[in-house]
């Protein structure tokens, strides 16, 4: 049996007396009964005494907040000291954080500038991380450059095979129709001025310049940086990388330089190859279409490109190189704790690495034009 009587103390103020055993499976009294008492009362301050209390649990709790709120309502003072140390503890922590007032209007977050507001300071974070990202990497290769790196020469040759060996049948597929796809709209609008011998310079200059480079890029992107994220998130998500940090290793000098340098000097073989291949599918193009003499069109071939298109094509893939194996350990070091945050790593890597190279491509081009090169 549980009881909550009303009593006064010396100055008159009403005193909640609670006694008996305060359990679920107990009678109690209403706690609107009680808080009605304590209401009608002259004096503006309530206590309470639990000398007489037995056994209680989470229901006495409970029986307080609702007392107190009645009173708080009412504007009368409320003053737990009477009660023992554990009930004042429970109560302190249970109104620790105020009630949330649903009657208060929160800012209309779905508004125009809210949005801006949400997506500047995302943007700014993550521009801060990649910032802060390539500076830890640039630490690590000059500690490499010092012979002072922690990581294995193993790793950087087993990158090396995936990115080179492993990649060529789909980087010789995709450069190969990519030269005739060009020579064959080409030779569309060449035929008609009868120009037709034009197609190698067009070809030539299209694929040992830019199109190769950046074809390589994209097909790398989508191969070997998704697979950076995919392998560094993964060790991510099962705490691989905090071990490594645990045991003294530098992560980034462990696991993301290895791959920045096997692609970093692989893409410019990557590119000379694709290269190759392209003018090879321009030449089916330019031979078996155009009806062109096959010495003819190599000897036009060899007088359009220079080897100043030829050096900026191999600029361009290796920092292509560059920005997909920065895209895909990025994503791989910044993932989450779950296998869904490692395909969201996987995807982020490709879209960021083709983001890069398109933006890279622009710039790299109008730096070229400026310089006449």
């Amino acid at each position: 049996m549980c009881r909550a009587t009303l009593t006064a103390a010396g100055d008159g103020s009403p005193v909640v007396a609670i006694a008996g055993a305060w359990v679920r499976a107990a009678e109690r009294p209403e706690a609107d009964a009680v808080s009605a008492g304590v209401c009608a009362a002259p004096a503006r301050r309530v206590g309470f005494d639990d000398s007489a209390l037995t056994q209680w649990d989470s229901t006495l709790l409970a029986f307080l907040l609702r007392l107190q709120a009645a009173c708080r309502r009412a504007d009368l003072e409320v003053d737990f000291s009477g009660l023992r140390q554990g009930l004042q503890t429970l109560l302190r922590l249970a109104t620790a954080v105020p009630e949330r007032d649903p009657q208060r209007q929160e800012p209309d977050a779905s508004t125009p500038v809210h949005q801006l507001g949400r997506l500047t300071i995302s943007r700014g974070r993550q521009l801060a991380a990649t910032v802060s990202f390539v500076g830890e990497c640039a630490q690590a290769l000059a500690r490499a450059c010092r012979g002072r790196a922690q990581f294995r020469g193993v790793d950087v040759l087993q990158v090396l095979y995936a990115c080179g060996p492993e990649a060529l049948g789909i980087v010789t597929l995709i450069s190969f129709l990519v030269g005739l796809i060009l020579a064959f709209v080409g030779a569309i609008q060449l035929r008609v001025l009868g120009a037709q011998i034009y197609v190698a310079d067009m070809v030539g200059i299209g694929m040992v310049r830019e199109l190769a480079a950046v074809m390589t890029g994209v097909v790398m992107a989508g191969r070997s940086g998704a697979a950076f994220a995919a392998q560094i998130g993964t060790m991510q998500a099962n705490d691989e990388v905090d071990a490594l940090r645990t045991m003294g290793i530098n992560p980034v000098e462990f696991l993301v330089l290895p791959r920045l340098l096997a692609l970093t000097l692989m893409m410019p073989l990557l590119c000379l190859y694709a290269d190759v291949m392209g003018l090879l599918g321009g030449g089916v193009v330019g031979v078996g279409m155009l009806d062109l003499d096959l010495v003819r069109y190599w000897q036009q071939t060899r007088a359009a490109v220079k080897l100043n298109h030829l050096a900026v094509g191999v600029t361009m893939g290796t920092v292509f190189g560059v920005l997909v194996a920065l895209a895909g350990c990025q994503c791989g070091m910044q993932c989450g704790r779950s296998s869904l945050e490692v395909g969201r790593a996987t995807t982020r890597a490709v879209v960021t690495g083709i983001v890069w190279i398109v933006v890279a491509t622009a710039i790299m081009t109008v730096i070229c034009h400026v310089l006449g090169v």
